[in-house]
């Protein structure tokens, strides 16, 4: 049996009298917490309104652990550790990307006690479970580059420079065992999804947004990346929270 090991997080408290309760911020995927969620944007402004905020680092990326094997993080073991990264106590909770598609398990599955929720850069779809694996590996021991677009955009991804690959495609295998189906379950708490006005990513978003009650929508300039790097986005997320 796997042990459930906690994922690591970086915890920044307030710096004023506390107004709500914590804002976990889950990052996408070949991205990490502090790229995505730079601290002099979101963890300092926090903490001088009131709440405490904590960024989760997840495996293969930087701050988190490496992937040994793909059975460490499929969906439901992924949440286990997340769960155990971020406590008992209520939460907000603000995912990008994978980190968005992981945030809506955590509040659907009710893992963790989760007030208010923001999924930005969300697919509405399950892109891992069409990824080739063996393409991948492949190329990236020197083979040639994958035919499948969405196999070859993977590669690119996790080749980056400082990218642990391995541990990221273990990531992709493990997740694609369990995929991301937003007809299963819906989360039941007030949510906000914010998507990019020239995200293709997020394409068909309006379905998923239907299946939570009370949920709304907020288009916000930019692609999938400029979207969170811009201000419309997080202002939108500090609105909905409160702060």
């Amino acid at each position: 049996m796997i042990s459930v090991a906690a994922l690591p997080v970086t915890r920044t408290q307030p710096t004023s009298e506390v107004t709500g309760p914590p804002v976990v911020l889950i990052h996408g995927f070949a991205a990490s917490g502090t790229g995505d969620w730079p601290a002099e944007r979101w963890a300092g402004p926090l903490a001088a309104a009131g709440r405490e905020t904590v960024v989760v680092h997840l495996p293969g990326h930087a701050g988190g652990p490496a992937v040994d094997s793909a059975d460490e993080v499929t969906t439901g073991h992924l949440l286990r550790r997340l769960a155990e990264g971020i406590g008992s106590a209520e939460v907000d909770v603000v995912g990008y990307s994978l980190g968005a598609r992981l945030a809506w398990d955590l509040a659907a599955t009710r893992a963790v006690a989760v007030r208010r929720l923001v999924l930005g850069g969300l697919s509405p779809v399950e892109p891992f479970a069409a990824v080739d694996l063996a393409a991948a590996r492949a190329a990236l021991r020197g083979g040639p580059q994958p035919a499948d677009p969405l196999t070859g955009f993977i590669t690119g991804m996790v080749s980056g420079e400082g990218q642990d690959a391995e541990s990221l495609l273990r990531l992709v295998e493990g997740l694609a065992r369990e995929p991301f189906d937003p007809a299963a379950r819906a989360p039941e708490v007030p949510t906000l999804f914010v998507a990019g006005q020239e995200d293709p990513m997020a394409g068909g978003i309006e379905q998923v947004v239907a299946r939570v009650p009370g949920a709304r929508l907020q288009h916000v300039p930019g692609d999938h990346l400029g979207a969170l790097a811009g201000d419309d986005l997080r202002a939108a997320v500090f609105g909905f929270l409160g702060v």
